[in-house]
Formats: structure tokens, sequence, C-alpha cells
């Protein structure tokens, strides 16, 4: 059985894991205002991602026979100055994730509670790579920001981009 504390921070943790969809849904919107149509193709991907995270929180709640409220949230911002704008807020939103899965273990580890912590390590290896993956594209936009070949080319590859829910 968890803890209130655990089940509420859990509660909090999958809203916002729905909040960072929609969050990634207005980066879409943004790129693909802007004619950057893989762009917008690597967003929308992140939101259906974020939108399984989420699922997944839900479900262990659900398993730990404890019921998932489902809240609302603030809107998120739709204006971006560029590419790499949307692209360096993303990196923060991850890092924000990263500090509440933190503060989520350390919930679990202060309360011995074994199987919230196996539970957790998922998310903290997802977030290595989340953090990882926004970083990377950082630099890549650092380095062709004003070549429109190198984007064109970026943006084809990122029009590519799918979401395969990995194997449980």
């Amino acid at each position: 059985m968890l803890s209130n504390k655990l089940r509420d921070t859990l509660i909090d943790q999958m809203n916002y894991e729905f909040y960072s969809a929609h969050v990634y849904m207005a980066m879409a919107s943004y790129c693909s205002s802007e004619n950057y149509d893989g762009f917008a193709n690597f967003f929308l991907v992140q939101a259906e991602e974020e939108r399984f995270h989420a699922m997944k929180i839900y479900n262990y709640i659900n398993d730990r026979g404890e019921h998932p409220i489902i809240k609302g949230f603030g809107n998120p911002s739709n204006e971006f100055d560029s590419l790499l704008d949307a692209f360096e807020r993303g990196l923060e939103h991850e890092k924000e994730v990263t500090k509440r899965i933190y503060h989520l273990s350390d919930i679990a580890w202060d309360e011995r509670e074994h199987a919230t912590i196996a539970f957790l390590k998922w998310f903290i290896d997802e977030q290595v790579e989340e953090e990882a993956t926004f970083d990377s594209i950082i630099q890549r936009l650092k380095r062709i920001i004003n070549d429109p070949n190198a984007l064109f080319m970026l943006d084809t590859e990122f029009s590519n981009r799918s979401f395969t829910p990995p194997a449980e």
C-alpha cells in the first residue's frame, strides 16, 4: 500500500506527464506554423511519449490499488522565438521532469517502498535519454541555424521519427 504522500506525488507526476504532452503539442504547433513539418513531427512524437509515461504511472497507481486522480493544468507557452528557443525550453522542461522524478524516488527511498523504487528506475533512465536527446539537437541547431540546407536536412530527418512503446 502506498502512503498518502507517495500516492499524491505519483498522481501529481502523472498529471505533469499529461501536461508535458501539451507542452510538446504547443511546440509542434509552433513548428507547423513556421512550415517545419519534420520538427513538428519530432514534438508530436514527444507528446506521444509523454502520454505513454503518464499512462505508465496511471497503471502503476491503479495496480497498487489506488485511484489515479486526473487533474487540470495550466496552458503551455505557444510562442517561441525560434526552433532553437523551442528546443532549449524543451530541455529545461525535461530537466524539471528529472527533478520531479528524483523527488519521487527520494520519497520512495525514505519510505522503503521497494516496488516504487524499482518502478521509478525506468523513469530515471528515460530522463537521461530525454535530456541527452534535447541537448544533442540544441548543439546541432547552434551549428546549423543559419544554413537553410542543413535545417532542411534536419527537418527531413525528424519527419521520419516515430514512437514505438517499449516492450514491458
